[in-house]
């Protein structure tokens, strides 16, 4: 198997807490400075801004994953990978039926920009994306996986916004395909407190707002080649795939 560094959660102009610099062509840039070899766009419940970051990967030799993070009804946010632009469509289809019509009040919250590869504006959302959507988290689990992609409760180690904080425990009976933890603890960490979570695999990330954040933290992805297939193995440990998380600390722990 071959290692990959993967960062599989940036956020773009186009989130409202995403700085102005967090362009699709800056953000490639500086993922590939960074030597990442694989990247995630999950800007906050909306996919418009994927499609564009990977073209521009793909020209310069990035490959970036087609991501969203979607705020659930409990306000706990999650990560959802998809393949396709079909899935993409399907997807942002979801959001926009179930994401509250509440305009985006720019001078509290942030611009929400669509920017195309020569950094132009294209277009703008209307809606604040930070709202929670109406459906909760087992619902975005079965809605992702009828598109046909892959459920990851985002930073669930984190004091705000995740499992932990809204419901104060991780479910032990969450449908998840993964679980995401941010760098203040480790997956070694996390199961010695909570063992019945060894059945998942997890990833971290940057969770990067500013691009000098981009591959602060990442993982390293055994892997054959990148695709959303070979991720997908990895994620569940299949076919001597796997995921290690402690790579940017200098250390090496296999996730079992």
């Amino acid at each position: 198997m071959t290692p990959f560094k993967a960062d599989l959660h940036i956020h773009t102009v186009l989130s409202p807490c995403g700085d102005l610099e967090m362009s699709p062509t800056a953000i490639v840039d500086r993922a590939l400075e960074r030597g990442l070899d694989m990247i995630a766009i999950s800007d906050h419940n909306t996919t418009r801004q994927v499609k564009v970051t990977q073209r521009v990967g793909k020209e310069k030799g990035l490959f970036v994953l087609g991501g969203v993070e979607v705020t659930s009804q409990e306000e706990a946010h999650c990560l959802c990978f998809f393949e396709t632009d079909e899935q993409l469509d399907a997807m942002q289809e979801f959001l926009d039926t179930h994401l509250p019509k509440i305009p985006n009040d720019e001078d509290r919250f942030g611009y929400q920009l669509i920017v195309d590869e020569n950094e132009e504006i294209v277009g703008e959302e209307e809606y604040h994306l930070l709202n929670a959507i109406d459906v909760d988290i087992d619902g975005i689990y079965d809605e992702v996986h009828r598109i046909g992609g892959l459920f990851v409760p985002a930073h669930v180690n984190k004091g705000t916004t995740s499992l932990t904080s809204q419901l104060g425990f991780i479910p032990p009976d969450l449908r998840a395909d993964g679980l995401e933890i941010n760098k203040f603890i480790t997956r070694d960490e996390i199961v010695k407190k909570f063992a019945y979570l060894k059945r998942f695999n997890f990833i971290t990330d940057s969770d990067a707002h500013f691009i000098n954040n981009v591959g602060d933290v990442y993982n390293v992805i055994y892997m054959e080649h990148r695709s959303f297939a070979e991720f997908a193995m990895a994620l569940r440990g299949e076919g001597g795939r796997w995921i290690d998380t402690m790579a940017f600390r200098g250390t090496k722990t296999q996730a079992s």
